[in-house]
């Protein structure tokens, strides 16, 4: 693990626009919704909102793998993109 940040550092809306714009793909999962976006220097309104929760704060686990970023979980994404 390269980066690990406190759960009690509360990342927000610009933080999560940084996150975006530096990755290229983008996994949001909210239960069994899984919602895949193009992220980067184009990252959407949408993209940075699904990675938020209800409180305005980034929802958890955030997971950023190089390019890749993967926001909530899932156990079939997680087996698809760790092994």
């Amino acid at each position: 693990m390269k980066e690990s940040v406190s759960a009690n550092k509360k990342l927000q809306t610009d933080d999560a626009r940084d996150i975006a714009e530096a990755s290229k793909k983008m996994v949001v999962m909210k239960g069994k919704k899984v919602t895949h976006f193009d992220v980067g220097a184009s990252t959407s309104d949408e993209a940075v909102t699904a990675m938020l929760g209800a409180t305005g704060n980034m929802r958890a686990p955030l997971l950023r793998i190089g390019t890749l970023v993967l926001v909530g979980y899932n156990d079939e994404v997680y087996a698809e993109h760790l092994g």
